[in-house]
């Protein structure tokens, strides 16, 4: 309790009874450095990593570490003190997959992802049990300045599917994060036209969702298909206007138009 509520000066008496296992877990399974690490207490974390017999690394009953649980929170000065520490794996994952700089990915917390991606023993490309990656959650989420951070290194593929075969794009487009869409069409090796495994390119969920703004971005590109169906043989002209999305119809329209017109006038 005295960790979970960061007291501090009741956790330093109780830590200096040899007596005390400083990592026993409650009836959730959480030790008091995992409490005080997913609540932000600094100095209470500080504390209990100050006794040689804890385990900094040790994880609750779904496999989430003090680390991990700093990370999805944002507790960047926790974070920080986790990594110092020896004994602490960077990239030890959850039950699910997710390693740390997921968990801070996931929720745009671009302070930890730095904190993270300056580590050299840190994986920028680890991919969770679902085989997305800490850029595909990025994008999905349509946090920028991760997305940014991460497409800046040389060592994540920015093209990496999901096992729905979704890339980061399709996800952003799907979310309707223009800025995001943009950085990734912005590269040169970004495939704009990479559909999932049910054959749906972005455009076509960008099309569905009736995002307006992605789908000129997608269109403004002369290597975008815009008349790609999906396995089922729908187009993104027919999802949208099946989706009532009256903008997007007529975004899709003018461009058979124009490049009716444009190979017509060619021949």
């Amino acid at each position: 309790m005295a960790a979970s509520r960061g007291h501090g000066s009741v956790v330093k008496q109780i830590l200096e009874r040899e007596d005390i296992n400083p990592g026993q877990r409650n009836n959730r399974g959480l030790t008091p450095l995992l409490v005080a690490a997913l609540r932000g207490h600094e100095l209470v974390v500080k504390q209990i990593l100050g006794r040689k017999d804890v385990d900094p690394d040790k994880s609750d009953k779904l496999g989430i570490t003090p680390l991990a649980w700093a990370a999805f929170k944002g507790h960047e000065s926790v974070v920080k003190h986790l990594l110092d520490r020896q004994g602490v794996d960077p990239n030890k994952a959850d039950h699910e997959g997710h390693a740390p700089l997921a968990c801070a990915a996931v929720n745009g917390h671009e302070l930890v992802v730095k904190q993270l991606l300056d580590r050299k023993d840190v994986d920028p490309d680890k991919s969770d049990n679902g085989d997305k990656a800490p850029l595909l959650w990025a994008a999905a989420k349509g946090h920028e300045s991760v997305v940014k951070q991460l497409l800046d290194r040389q060592d994540v593929d920015p093209n990496k599917l999901d096992n729905e075969g979704k890339t980061p794009l399709l996800w952003a487009a799907i979310g309707g994060h223009e800025s995001v869409v943009k950085q990734l069409l912005d590269r040169q090796d970004v495939d704009p036209n990479k559909p999932d495994n049910g054959g749906r390119t972005p455009l076509l969920w960008a099309a569905v969702g009736g995002h307006g703004s992605v789908v000129k971005q997608l269109l403004d590109r002369q290597d975008v298909d815009p008349d790609k169906p999906d396995n089922e043989g729908n187009t993104p002209l027919s999802w949208a206007a099946t989706e009532g999305h009256g903008l997007v119809v007529k975004q899709l329209l003018l461009e058979f138009s124009r490049r009716f017109y444009t190979y017509d006038m060619d021949d």
